[in-house]
């Protein structure tokens, strides 16, 4: 079994959680989630199993869209509702005003993690010093909003999100800067992913729905093939002549690919497939002495 689970997580489950469950229900070892959800957050949490793990990294790498409640006026230790509040103040909910903040986040941003993540320091969890009391500085790191969306007001202190954004990107910390820069504070008080790479709600399941197809042994009719994942990758496809030397992981010229992208871009990761038709795996596009040609990135048809 090689694909992908499309999993809602639901409220109270881990990431590490929705991975034991997914692992026991399809008696299955090569199990591994796509990027964590917090605990109190739901949404798409794609779950690979088989050769499709090779791709978990990939599909992380994706665009990610997300829904969240920002309420503004308190702020909390873990710049969510599940913190302790460390200051409340009166909130000016002026609709025109938050607009013109929310819309100065766009863009490419500097953003510090918060002390409650994963992001490892010297080897060390930043929650796990948070957890100790422990606060460090943290390095700024470079993320992308590419549009927010604001859904609805509902005074006197909440703002309902549409965040596209780029890996790496903590919605918390950007409900906080925007309460900061509003001058009031802020936190997430809620937080729905609603898409990351190809994967959306709109065709997730919940864990029970997975464990009631387990029992009627039907689990493949909702695995998403590894192709499909990768339908938002330039296509590549080699001649008969080259095969050899894909499946051997070799460099492959431009002269024998027999579909390709219009304009081949240096560093371009593809999706590959040989002459019949079949996904060998995701190659980069290279030039050297000034010809394209690509070369093994990801191979998915070896252990």
């Amino acid at each position: 079994m090689d694909g992908i689970f499309n999993i809602y997580k639901e409220k109270g489950f881990t990431s590490h959680d929705v991975v034991a469950i997914v692992r026991r229900t399809i008696h299955m070892k090569k199990v591994g989630h796509t990027g964590t959800l917090d605990p109190d957050a739901e949404g798409v949490l794609p779950v690979c199993v088989g050769k499709a793990t090779k791709l978990s990294d990939v599909i992380m790498d994706g665009r990610k869209s997300y829904r969240a409640m920002l309420r503004l006026g308190m702020t909390t230790t873990t710049e969510d509702a599940s913190g302790e509040v460390l200051e409340t103040k009166e909130v000016d909910f002026n609709e025109d005003r938050i607009r013109e903040v929310v819309a100065s986040f766009i863009g490419k941003l500097e953003q510090v993690p918060p002390m409650y993540s994963a992001v490892k320091v010297n080897g060390k969890k930043l929650y796990e010093l948070a957890r100790e009391g422990k606060e460090i500085e943290r390095k700024s790191r470079t993320i992308e909003v590419y549009d927010i969306r604001i859904r609805q007001f509902l005074p006197p202190d909440r703002v309902e999100i549409d965040v596209d954004c780029s890996k790496g990107t903590y919605i918390r910390t950007l409900c906080s800067d925007i309460g900061k820069a509003l001058g009031c504070g802020g936190h997430m008080a809620e937080l729905l992913r609603t898409r990351t790479g190809a994967f959306s709600l709109e065709n997730a399941i919940k864990l029970d729905e997975l464990q009631a197809l387990a029992e009627q042994e039907k689990v493949e009719t909702v695995l998403l093939t590894m192709e499909e994942a990768l339908e938002d990758f330039p296509v590549v496809k080699v001649s008969e002549k080259s095969q050899k030397f894909l499946y051997n992981g070799g460099k492959i010229q431009e002269r024998f690919l027999t579909e390709k992208p219009a304009v081949l871009t240096e560093g371009e990761i593809v999706a590959t497939y040989d002459y019949e038709n079949n996904l060998v795996g995701l190659y980069e596009i290279k030039k050297e002495n000034e010809n394209f040609l690509i070369k093994p990135y990801k191979m998915l048809i070896k252990e």
